[in-house]
């Protein structure tokens, strides 16, 4: 009853995503075919190593397919008619792509680690075809040209649900690994704090490495900062403040469009989600407690170490975000309803303008901008899309609020703490050759160097283009 009731739950719409699991679904037919059960039973140990070559062609030759049609989606992109394309038939939720996606040499790289062909009982999995993407996105990334703009989510990206960015958090040397080569980091976070000092204590780790870094020039160390409450907050490092961070005023930061974000509309709508949740308290009977913050209003338990079923708290963010898409001032004001993990809250705003903010702010120059940037900074516009790239764990399409930043820049959706490290590992290969990670030895199987092959690939096959 219980697996059952499990597989039908995760088959509702909310809890999938249409694009991992249509590609799911191509890769379950060679598997069907070539997969061979039966070889537990026999000692031909060929008869494996077979069935394991055959399903890898076949998976490789589909993943090609796959990469051709995305390359005609980018084609009709560029012309306007993306609703046109045959992949947007196929995934009508299909959205923007901002660079290729070399999807065959990354499942030929992931297949070497996860050895995907050779499973005989366990087909081609959510997760498997969730890193062959992320994989992908960064061999596309580092094909066009350098990363400009990394942003990170807090919780369960960089460090566990609900703990804070400690000293000896293995993430930290990678990402002054990335600001040591140019890249700006934007830490994009729910977390919705108006004083330096909550975020200092979440972030501490970080703010101290890159104050006590030696390898970091002052330019580069200016070029962190932290966006707090989704979009709400900007906070630049500070290495001459006691806590390392400085709030920045909204005046100087807000983009045009968020000009009209007025304080009578942000009440008006953080009354509507008020009211939905007090609903959803009493017809879910949840003890829980109504915590109202200046941009964001949301549910918290109200016993101590108590937890939420995930089914209420999944239940409260559908009805929040229905009754606010079908009010007026949900039609006037972007916001963002999500699920916490053991709360559920509804900001004004949402990622996708976090990041855009990161966006402007880096690419105007901010406090970080250098002489002789890229070609997106010496033009004084925002850093662009194919050249930022956001790390979060929330990519389903309701209830998680990384989801939105992929209609702004490219997306690699990692599910803890220590997958963000192993991303941020790939990317430091690619950017600086088998000398990304020290000294680029070690027992890898020559992972390393054939990730590096393919991407030199990539750059033979699709040069840059002059400048």
């Amino acid at each position: 009853m219980t697996t059952r009731y499990r597989v039908e739950y995760a088959l509702k719409t909310h809890r999938r995503d249409q694009f991992i699991e249509w590609i799911k679904g191509l890769l379950a037919v060679p598997f069907v075919l070539h997969s061979q059960p039966t070889g537990v039973f026999e000692t031909r140990s060929h008869t494996v190593e077979q069935m394991a070559e055959l399903a890898h062609r076949r998976y490789a030759e589909i993943m090609l397919d796959v990469e051709r049609m995305i390359d005609d989606h980018i084609a009709h992109q560029q012309v306007g008619l993306q609703g046109q394309s045959k992949l947007k038939l196929l995934v009508p939720s299909i959205g923007t792509f901002f660079t290729r996606l070399p999807l065959a040499d990354a499942f030929r790289y992931q297949d070497r680690k996860r050895f995907i062909s050779s499973r005989r009982f366990v087909p081609p999995s959510f997760n498997d075809i969730r890193l062959i993407l992320n994989t992908a996105q960064l061999m596309g990334v580092t094909a066009t040209g350098p990363l400009d703009l990394a942003t990170f989510d807090g919780d369960v990206t960089l460090y566990d649900d609900g703990k804070s960015l400690e000293p000896s958090n293995p993430v930290i040397e990678k990402i002054l690994y990335l600001m040591s080569h140019d890249t700006k980091i934007g830490i994009v976070t729910a977390a919705g704090y108006t004083e330096a000092e909550r975020y200092y204590g979440r972030l501490h780790g970080l703010l101290e490495a890159v104050k006590a870094s030696t390898v970091l020039t002052p330019a580069q160390k200016q070029n962190l900062i932290v966006m707090g409450g989704e979009s709400n907050f900007l906070f630049t490092y500070n290495a001459s403040s006691p806590l390392l961070l400085s709030h920045l005023p909204r005046r100087q930061w807000i983009l045009p469009s968020m000009s009209t974000w007025t304080q009578p509309t942000i009440t008006q709508l953080l009354d509507v989600a008020e009211s939905s949740l007090r609903e959803c308290v009493t017809n879910l009977s949840l003890s829980a407690t109504i915590l109202r913050k200046e941009r964001a209003v949301g549910i918290i338990p109200s016993i101590p170490g108590a937890k939420f079923p995930r089914e209420s708290l999944e239940e409260t963010v559908l009805v929040v975000q229905k009754k606010l898409e079908m009010s007026e001032v949900g039609r006037q004001l972007p916001f963002c309803a999500f699920n916490g993990g053991n709360d559920v809250f509804v900001d004004i705003g949402d990622k996708s303008w976090g990041v855009l903010v990161c966006q402007e702010y880096f690419g105007r120059g901010g406090e970080g901008g250098k002489e002789g940037g890229n070609e997106g900074e010496k033009e004084g516009g925002p850093i662009r899309g194919e050249r930022t790239l956001h790390v979060g764990d929330q990519f389903l399409s309701a209830g998680s609020n990384d989801f939105k930043a992929r209609v702004v820049g490219t997306t690699a959706w990692i599910a803890s703490p220590a997958e963000t490290c192993e991303l941020l590992d790939e990317l430091a290969v690619m950017i600086g050759g088998e000398g990304g990670k020290g000294d680029g030895k070690g027992d890898d199987g020559g992972l390393e160097r054939d990730l590096l092959r393919r991407v030199d690939g990539l750059f033979e096959k699709h040069p840059m283009p002059a400048a």
